[in-house]
């Protein structure tokens, strides 16, 4: 049994409820005391929280984390000309082993960012796994179906084998930090038959969706002239929102599209920067959160993001709403504080994670906050959206295990995975030329 003591202090809670001079213990994998006086017991080593603060670590609810390999491919293209120019024709030549290292540099990022589990869609997913297992973070990982050739189902796919595998090897493995869903990409790469059967197989799996939704207005467009309905009601109409899924994007709703995640209790990962970068739009926050739907926050590729640093996905889904509405009434910080914690925690099935509460997960980031930019404090909460950096977090944890602390990484060679991923770049540059 391992322990750990963070002592006198400062602790935000998943609800943005700010607790100073807290004692905050950890023991094994979990959160053993959370109180206002030290306690009695005897600690492996103790943390001096002066100066510090202590939260739920962020749970990144849309990535593609081998995309570190294509980190700022395809600027200053529209979506679909973004993915058909410059990142198809890139990711053909995508290996297991580049995947891998690409994998835990993208790791390495998010943990330096306080992120501690991800939900991933790409390809490659043993070496993807892999990474996951031996850096120690959480994930949610899934392989994508793409298939728009008539008369096909997912049953005829080989990903329905390879899903087959994947689950009885990873489902669950490191103690539950790897979990594997189900995911299609989008309406646009796939057929109805594919999408009611792929629906049809999650469902007899009992796992879990991850899917692109109403990116773009020309994605909703397209959609309706192919099924006379947008994307959010013609996948629902297929029974894919009937089990637990994580929608991405979101951009373009209507209000039918809205009621219909809502009363699916399907989870949206907003990915503002990414939607900004590449055109997409601004996601309504306000209206989703009116109709009941769950909000999440995801990062996206690096391709068009162009990092993992959630603290500025943070900001940034604060900010453009406001914008969008000149209206600076908008979701509260400590709304926001819960879509980045609890909420994707949530999202990924992890139902005693993303809480500061005795009994849960020790999934936990320290952000030093005696600097210049985060001082004074008049609300804590609202100087977390709007003044910190990522590159203030000093300490991530994942189930009581410490992977980042004061520059170091305790399971990744940093400078290894940086020269394996830019190796593997100029070899899939070279050979495209």
């Amino acid at each position: 049994m391992t322990s750990l003591l963070f002592k006198d202090i400062t602790v935000l809670t998943e609800e943005g409820k700010t607790v100073p001079h807290a004692y905050v213990g950890v023991t094994d994998s979990t959160i053993s005391h959370f109180q206002l006086t030290q306690p009695e017991d005897a600690f492996d080593r103790v943390i001096d929280g002066r100066g510090k603060l202590l939260m739920p670590a962020l749970y990144n609810a849309h990535a593609h984390v081998p995309m570190t390999l294509l980190r700022g491919r395809g600027d200053n293209l529209p979506l679909d000309r973004w993915l058909n120019e410059a990142i198809f024709p890139f990711e053909v030549h995508i290996t297991e082993d580049a995947t891998y290292h690409a994998t835990l540099l993208g790791i390495a990022e998010m943990l330096r960012f306080g992120v501690v589990s991800f939900t991933d869609m790409y390809f490659c997913t043993d070496a993807r796994a892999r990474a996951v297992l031996d850096s120690g973070v959480k994930c949610n990982l899934s392989d994508c179906v793409v298939c728009s050739e008539p008369g096909m189902t997912y049953y005829d796919l080989p990903l329905a084998k390879e899903n087959e595998q994947w689950i009885a090897q990873y489902h669950g493995a490191g103690d539950g930090r790897l979990l594997i869903d189900m995911s299609l990409h989008a309406e646009y790469t796939s057929t109805p038959e594919v999408v009611r059967t792929l629906a049809d197989a999650t469902k007899a799996a009992g796992l879990r969706m991850q899917v692109h939704v109403s990116e773009t207005q020309k994605e909703v467009q397209e959609c309706i002239e192919r099924h006379g309905k947008t994307p959010p009601v013609y996948l629902a109409d297929l029974g894919l929102f009937d089990v637990p899924t994580t929608a991405d994007h979101c951009v373009w709703l209507t209000d039918e599209d809205r009621s219909v995640l809502a009363e699916k209790d399907v989870f949206v990962a907003c990915c503002p920067a990414s939607n900004a970068k590449l055109g997409s739009g601004i996601a309504d926050i306000k209206a989703m959160k009116a109709a009941g739907i769950t909000l999440t926050l995801g990062t996206d590729g690096v391709a068009s993001n162009n990092n993992h640093n959630m603290f500025q996905d943070l900001y940034l889904l604060a900010l453009m709403q406001r914008a969008s509405d000149a209206n600076p009434v908008s979701l509260s910080a400590e709304e926001l504080i819960t879509i980045a914690t609890r909420n994707g925690a949530l999202s990924q099935g992890r139902v005693d994670c993303g809480r500061m509460q005795v009994g849960s997960r020790a999934d936990l980031t320290m952000l030093d906050i005696d600097t210049p930019w985060m001082q004074p404090v008049h609300t804590m909460a609202e100087n977390l959206i709007y003044s910190a950096q990522g590159s203030d977090v000093v300490l991530t944890m994942v189930d009581g295990t410490i992977l980042y602390e004061n520059g170091e990484y305790l399971t990744i060679d940093i400078e290894k995975e940086i020269a394996e991923t830019c190796a593997a770049r100029e070899r899939i540059l070279s050979e495209m030329a």
